[in-house]
């Protein structure tokens, strides 16, 4: 329950020295799922078709993959804050977004390597000398945003309202990192085997720097 409560507790804090600049005064609750997770999203009008919006988003996820004929188990940890200012430039539902968010996505993975040998970027070493290999992909922490959408939590319409994003998180090129427990940890060669590895990695998940972000959303405005 804390985990549910305390990022919308969050939210709404935040949302309180801001409603002292806002022009209209306006302030509308939601929730929202999508791409980013799921979580909850505080509005605020600012002046006429301009809003700011903030909230927290979140979702895990267990599952396993297969990477360079290396099998991981992996944890899917999606965690941010959105900091962003909607226009409507027709004073309708349609809008257009930019801002950041503060990005802390991130996977892990382990992989415990079975048989004789194991291929590290294109050199076999013995499993027993390897050991445990230990991933992990994360990304820039503040992460610029740029997209469109649909719905005015704060119009002057009715108090409960529907809305939907479209856009893409600029979250840089994937930083990976990936170790092992074994006693060839500490050999040079195997390190620039590890570095080739991670070099590969890096090239399958490059286009994970364009992150998109598409969203569905219900606010109620007070």
């Amino acid at each position: 329950m804390k985990q549910m409560f305390l990022p919308a507790l969050l939210a709404i804090g935040m949302s309180a020295p801001a409603a002292a600049f806002a022009g209209t005064g306006d302030i509308a609750l939601g929730v929202k799922g999508g791409t980013a997770g799921i979580g909850g999203e505080v509005t605020i009008g600012l002046i006429d078709n301009l809003n700011f919006r903030t909230g927290y988003n979140f979702f895990d996820y267990d599952g396993n993959a297969t990477e360079s004929d290396i099998d991981y188990d992996y944890k899917l940890k999606l965690r941010s804050m959105p900091l962003l200012v909607d226009l409507h430039p027709f004073g309708g539902g349609f809008r257009v977004t930019s801002g950041i968010f503060l990005n802390h996505n991130e996977v892990t993975g382990t992989a415990q390597p079975t048989g004789t040998t194991i291929d590290i970027g294109g050199t076999d070493y013995p499993v027993a000398g390897v050991g445990t290999l230990d991933a992990k992909i994360d990304f820039r922490k503040t992460a610029p945003y740029l997209g469109i959408g649909w719905g005015n939590a704060v119009d002057g319409g009715s108090p409960l309202s529907l809305s939907l994003d479209i856009g893409v998180m600029f979250q840089g090129t994937p930083k990976v990192s990936l170790d092992a427990t074994g006693a060839l940890a500490s050999n040079p060669a195997f390190q620039d085997s590890l570095d080739k590895e991670i070099a590969d990695f890096k090239d399958d998940i490059e286009n994970l720097k364009y992150y998109p972000i598409i969203s569905l959303g219900i606010a109620y405005k007070f």
